[in-house]
């Protein structure tokens, strides 16, 4: 913390203070002229603490000590966050990590941005969103990854300026995947009729309950052929790299020395290194400071409802299948 962040929270503390005393004075000896007794003195100190507290609030909003904001994208990418009893909970929605990027790039302490990525991918336009929010704000912006940076990830560090990554992380994945499970067997042979009414020849394609002929497997790969020309772009222009070497990939993850080889990270380095490296860009020392969603307090509810119950899912599971606790999933 400078010491001009220093200097103007006392001062701006202190005045709150003072002022608080002042009232509590008004309010409590002048207007009611009765007199300057124990409770009255209670009253007063009480008052005086209240503007402190409020002015001390005030002070640190006015005077920040951050220069740094720092974004995470941890877990699979969607744009509700997603989660059952099936499936882990997502920290952050894109939107709400749009949210925090813009928030950071409108704050006027923050000079440059963190973007911490641990996540194996997710959604294309969830994904591309947060890529576009790194890529539009102002000051540099710096992606770094400790254990996983695959798939959407690396989407969305191809809007950042540069990607850091450790030895042993993974990185990669630059394909798009669409599965589709197919239950019409299944249900002849048990005996489920099922009905749908549809208008346009494709609109029923990839249907679990619908034969999946050649022109729907045609159909589909084109629309994944579509996604993945885009993610090449994406990566060829925000990485400074040859189509030909994205496309030679072939969606494969790398370990992080091989990544950094062949470009698809800038550095490896731990946290400080990265922050070493913001000072360098910003010519000064830096304090970063970790934006966090802003959730009303139903959102916050529900969200650790659904962390509890996936919990106890996931418990019974371990019990049931012996589940020893150690996954690696990609």
């Amino acid at each position: 913390m400078s010491a001009t962040t220093r200097l103007g929270r006392l001062v701006v503390t202190v005045l709150g203070t003072v002022f608080g005393v002042l009232v509590g004075l008004f309010l409590f000896q002048v207007l009611p002229d009765t007199g300057f007794g124990t409770v009255e003195v209670l009253l007063t100190l009480a008052t005086a603490l209240a503007f402190a507290v409020v002015s001390g609030r005030f002070a640190r909003n006015a005077f920040p000590a951050y220069n740094v904001a720092e974004v995470a994208v941890e877990g699979p990418i969607t744009r509700d966050g997603g989660g059952s009893l099936v499936s882990s909970p997502v920290g952050a929605t894109a939107d709400e990590i749009v949210e925090q990027i813009d928030r950071a790039d409108d704050d006027g302490a923050v000079d440059a941005l963190l973007v911490k990525l641990n996540t194996p991918g997710g959604e294309v336009v969830p994904s591309d969103d947060i890529r576009l929010a790194a890529e539009r704000f102002e000051g540099p912006t710096v992606a770094y990854t400790n254990d996983l940076c695959a798939s959407g990830g690396y989407w969305i560090a191809s809007g950042c300026d540069e990607l850091w990554a450790r030895d042993g992380t993974l990185v990669g994945s630059i394909g798009v995947r669409m599965g589709n499970l197919n239950l019409k067997e299944f249900g002849d042979r048990v005996g489920i009729d099922y009905n749908e009414l549809t208008a346009g020849e494709y609109k029923n394609a990839g249907s679990p309950f619908e034969e999946f002929t050649e022109d729907d497997r045609e159909y589909l790969q084109d629309l994944v052929d579509s996604w993945y020309d885009e993610f090449v772009d994406v990566v060829a222009e925000g990485r400074g790299l040859e189509d030909e070497l994205v496309r030679e990939t072939e969606a494969r993850v790398y370990l992080g020395e091989e990544a950094s080889e062949l470009g698809l990270v800038d550095d490896l380095g731990t946290s400080d290194d990265v922050e070493a490296r913001v000072e360098t860009l910003l010519g000064e020392p830096v304090t970063v400071e970790e934006f966090r969603p802003h959730r009303r307090l139903r959102a916050r509810a529900m969200l650790g409802a659904t962390r509890v119950a996936y919990a106890a899912g996931a418990g019974v599971a371990s019990v049931v299948g012996g589940d020893d606790g150690v996954e690696l999933r990609l």
